[in-house]
């Protein structure tokens, strides 16, 4: 009888979980519909799970200029690899040294990146420092650089370095080991989740990122996906809104406005998409470790 309760009981929470993941793709289900449906269909039902009159104008109108797609993929791809790296490389680095407890001026670093989350220099200085000094105009750099090392990043790095025990790396020292060595061949391997973790924020940022390139970028071979699909969403919508003639509000009525938002998403979110099955058993230690205190 106990066994069959239990069995009961598994079945039914097999059953939730099932029903709980159905809910969680019913977005990205109304958003393909919706990709897939006409202007007039949108605007009269909404969006809806299975679009009424398939067809695939909002694909049409994106990838009318496919070539420069593929180049802004190009480009992203490039931007969130390489900028992911070394935003790791560079918050682990600064992470350990404010996690150390025998480097001298670890606090002063503690607060100097503790500024910058608290206080902002502004977007004009900053334009001046990227183009004036580190003459980062028209170069795919200007789109890594400038966010390459963050406070948050670093304290979350500093707390889940600091719940390792001081004896570590005090033996460590004791076996001949320097501080380069036990950095990268002793701490790294135990720091995985919370470098995942910041791997998974950082990828994200860089890859969904527009602005950069918006401020920085003129050249368009160098202009990232987002940029680039941000700029065919609002033509479209301005080709909508200011046609005057009979002919062009006819021609700009039939334009998937919406469908193009939808197909934009569907085009963009799925690279991302696959980091979360490699990376999701470390999210969550890696997020909540440097709140346990002990």
């Amino acid at each position: 009888m106990t066994m069959k309760k239990l069995e009961l009981s598994q079945l039914l929470m097999m059953l939730v979980v099932a029903l709980f993941c159905l809910f969680c793709l019913i977005p990205f289900i109304m958003v393909i519909s919706g990709s897939l449906s006409t202007e007039a269909d949108i605007s009269k039902h909404g969006y809806t799970l299975l679009p009424l009159n398939p067809n695939l104008m909002a694909y049409k109108v994106l990838f009318l200029g496919a070539g420069r797609i593929i180049d802004g993929y190009k480009i992203s791809i490039f931007v969130t690899v390489v900028g992911t790296l070394l935003a790791v490389l560079v918050n682990y680095i600064g992470g350990y040294a404010m996690a150390r407890r025998t480097l001298k001026y670890r606090n002063a670093l503690s607060v100097y990146a503790l500024l910058t989350l608290m206080f902002n220099g502004g977007l004009v200085p900053w334009y001046i420092i990227c183009v004036n000094y580190l003459h980062l105009k028209d170069t795919v750099w200007a789109l890594i650089l400038p966010p390459l090392a963050q406070g948050f990043n670093l304290f979350l790095i500093r707390n889940f370095l600091q719940s390792i025990p001081e004896e570590l790396f005090e033996s460590a020292k004791i076996d001949g080991a320097g501080e380069w060595r036990i950095m990268v061949q002793i701490i790294a391997p135990l720091a995985k989740p919370v470098l995942a973790t910041i791997s998974l924020f950082v990828a994200l940022n860089y890859w969904n990122d527009w602005f950069l390139g918006l401020m920085y970028i003129d050249n368009q071979k160098l202009q990232p996906l987002q940029l680039m699909l941000r700029t065919i969403v609002s033509n479209v919508e301005f080709l909508k809104s200011s046609a005057n003639s009979a002919e062009m509000q006819r021609v700009a009525a039939t334009l998937p406005t919406e469908g193009v938002k939808m197909a934009v998403t569907v085009v963009t979110i799925g690279p991302i998409v696959f980091l979360y099955p490699f990376l999701q058993k470390y999210f969550v230690k890696g997020l909540m470790v440097g709140a346990v205190k002990g």
